[in-house]
């Protein structure tokens, strides 16, 4: 039903209240009828609901990048944003006022002058031609309409066409008026009112239709948007009737006219003006991430996921999901658009965005745990592929951060990390040495071509890598008979709790199964045959490169809500894991593979050696390769930065991608490394001490 079927009906039922009062007081003063006849109906506004006093008008929240103005996207139920009035050109403001309630700065808040000469008119002419609701009467049916408390059946009753609805909206705005002035309430007004097109508050509208701030709207421009709130279903220039919408532009010029606030010539002016749109569309959820910006997308798409997960946004999925997209939120991500160009660039050198094969790579900063940039060989998005083709070129699938149908991906022996950490936890030095031979059967029961009649019996990858050796040489060498000795001596299960601590999360239901009740028999998790993802990989190694602090993987750097207060889920969630000096150790250690020396020089040989050099500052990493080189994974990390990528078939985990592309993920991660780090000082790591480095001691604990 339109409005003006609406207030046609209310008048017929009103008039019957009220004509006794109006024709009562129809010779007395305006002020002597709002001081005798309305004082009654007027409710305290300590009793008025609270959606009125302080109304949940929805508002798109946006997320920007870590620059706070690069819009990466926005999240909306209805688009609008709030502005106060003085950020809303003038004559915007009258001309809501001459089109919608002309007697606005005259009443307090019902206009019975008005309701009654809207039922003489109307009666007399024989169709609605006035209404009767003045801008606060409207601006109550439209809160108390959109009140997101209430349930659908509720909203409906508290709008549904009846007189006594009716004289609780007149209470209700006769209230209102006596504790706000004039100037907030056409402020709430002109931000709750809908517009058309899918634009509701006034800045949303001047967006849509003419791509500019409501500050900078012109007269015709106005006019045109005043004039669609009458009908915005049916009059919207974009979508509907835009005759309709011009014929209501010259009414809203003419009372403007009649008013006194424009000039006869200045309105003529803009009458004869041609319909002038230059449209403009809000971006929406992920999917409205720019189109040269696809890339984003996984980005986006992860900090919905991190924001599902936060308990301060609501108790369920679907209500933080309701709360990001009414809230009003600004929320400025950690992505650096900088960072995840020249990540991007690195990736697609690795793999084009056709090729079955995928390096999802993950920018993480140290003692933050903030994520400058997910990147990844695909297009973000819905589009079909080609017959047999999941994940390329299109997907939506969480490829860098895992969720979903996502599990991950092995990573090989950058898993021997959470060994060398278990094991210096437990007090052995970094020194402690073995005598590593080319195969070792150990103590974990196991099947299939890694058995030695049913126990774990795993291989170096090289020959060259037998005799004795320390943690040093046997990290930076990558050699496997050393950590599954080293695994036996601190037992699997210390390695698997020191990886969980990390951040490591098992969505593979076999891990999980295995890590809640096979922990003390998984020996070969020192060699990475868990499903990981880039960015728990990278955030692990970042809390090495802080010295022990873990920190929760944070898609942002701070969150305001629409009072523009800080929302403290935004900041960073950081624990000492480990304790620092064994932080401090295994960053030594893995120094070692990536051709950078220990402070102890102790590094021999390393399975990157030409990434130092290429960084050209300290540097630590390591190297995987899983079993038949099925994925190869490389992670690298200073104390500011670490990135972590792994080239794998996201589709079939035993299409293999083969050694040789090791090489390329290393230069890849060093060019990254390389980029970010380009106007920060170079830092070096801090040594180990002594006695973790060469003296057996006892345990250390960073919890």
């Amino acid at each position: 039903m339109t409005r003006a079927r609406l207030d046609k009906l209310f008048t017929v039922l009103l008039a019957g209240v009220l004509a006794g009062l109006a024709l009562a007081v129809a010779a007395l003063p305006a002020a002597l009828v709002f001081g005798i006849g309305f004082s009654t109906l007027a409710a305290p506004y300590s009793e008025l609901p609270n959606t009125l006093r302080t109304p949940p008008t929805p508002q798109r929240s946006n997320l920007y990048a870590n620059d706070g103005t690069t819009l990466i996207t926005s999240f909306y139920q209805e688009d609008r944003v709030d502005v106060p009035l003085a950020e809303v050109a003038p004559v915007m403001a009258q001309a809501v006022i001459a089109a919608e309630d002309a007697r606005f700065h005259e009443h307090s808040g019902v206009d019975l002058r008005g309701v009654v000469r809207a039922f003489t008119v109307n009666q007399g002419s024989g169709e609605t031609r006035q209404g009767a609701s003045t801008l606060t009467m409207q601006y109550v049916r439209n809160v108390l309409s959109n009140d997101p408390r209430l349930s659908e059946r509720q909203r409906t009753a508290a709008t549904e066409l009846t007189t006594a609805r009716k004289i609780q909206e007149m209470r209700y705005a006769l209230a209102l008026e006596r504790e706000l002035t004039k100037d907030e309430i056409l402020a709430r007004y002109l931000n709750i009112a809908y517009f058309g097109a899918g634009a509701y508050g006034v800045a949303a509208a001047s967006r849509r239709y003419f791509s500019k701030p409501p500050a900078e709207l012109t007269l015709a421009e106005a006019a045109l948007l005043a004039g669609l709130v009458r009908s915005p279903h049916t009059d919207d220039p974009i979508n509907g009737d835009a005759d309709a919408a011009l014929a209501r532009r010259t009414y809203v010029l003419d009372r403007l006219v009649e008013s006194g606030q424009v000039p006869a010539e200045a309105a003529e002016r803009a009458k004869a003006e041609q319909l002038k749109l230059r449209p403009s569309q809000t971006p929406n959820d992920c999917s409205g991430v720019p189109a040269e910006h696809s890339d984003w997308g996984f980005f986006c798409d992860w900090f919905t996921r991190w924001w599902n997960a936060q308990p301060a946004f609501g108790a369920t999925v679907d209500e933080r999901q309701l709360l990001l997209r009414r809230g009003g939120f600004s929320i400025v991500s950690s992505l650096d658009p900088a960072v995840q160009r020249a990540t991007t660039e690195q990736v697609r050198r690795i793999y084009s965005v056709e090729d079955r094969w995928a390096a999802p790579t993950a920018v993480v900063q140290p003692g933050t745990g903030r994520v400058l940039a997910l990147a990844v060989n695909r297009n973000y998005g819905v589009a079909d592929n080609p017959a047999g083709q999941k994940n390329h070129p299109n997907t939506v699938n969480q490829l860098v951060a895992g969720g979903g149908a996502i599990e991950g991906y092995q990573a090989g022996s950058t898993f021997k990390l959470f060994t060398m950490l278990a094991a210096l936890e437990s007090g052995l030095p970094l020194s402690t040495e073995f005598d590593a031979p080319d195969r070792i059967v150990t103590n974990y029961s196991a099947s299939g071509s890694a058995s030695c009649d049913g126990y774990w019996c795993p291989r170096n990858a090289s020959g060259s890598m037998d005799g004795e050796h320390t943690m040093w040489t046997a990290f930076g060498e990558s050699v496997n008979t050393y950590f599954a000795w080293l695994t036996e001596r601190v037992g699997a299960d210390r390695v698997v709790e020191m990886a969980e601590r990390l951040g490591i999360v098992f969505r593979s239901q076999d891990d999980a199964q295995l890590a809640r009740h096979g922990a003390r028999e998984w020996g070969p998790f020192t060699l990475g045959v868990s499903a990981t993802t880039p960015l728990d990989l990278a955030g692990a190694y970042a809390a090495v490169a802080a010295e022990g602090s873990w920190c929760a993987p944070l898609p942002v750097v701070s969150i305001t809500d629409a009072a523009d207060r800080p929302v403290a889920a935004g900041r960073p969630d950081c624990r000492q894991a480990v304790d620092v000096d064994v932080a401090r150790a295994a960053a030594d250690a893995a120094r070692c593979p990536v051709g950078d020396q220990s402070m102890y020089r102790e590094c021999d040989r390393g399975t990157a050696e030409g990434l130092r050099r290429q960084v050209g500052r300290p540097v630590a990493g390591k190297t995987g390769s899983s079993d038949g080189y099925a994925t190869e994974t490389v992670v690298a990390f200073t104390p500011q930065l670490a990135v972590a990528s792994i080239a794998a078939n996201p589709d079939d985990p035993r299409d293999a991608v083969g050694q040789r592309v090791q090489g390329k993920l290393v230069e890849a991660v060093g060019e990254v490394l390389a980029f970010a780090l380009r106007d920060e000082p170079v830092r070096d790591f801090v040594p180990p001490s002594e006695t973790t480095a060469f003296r057996f001691s006892g345990t250390r604990t960073g919890n």
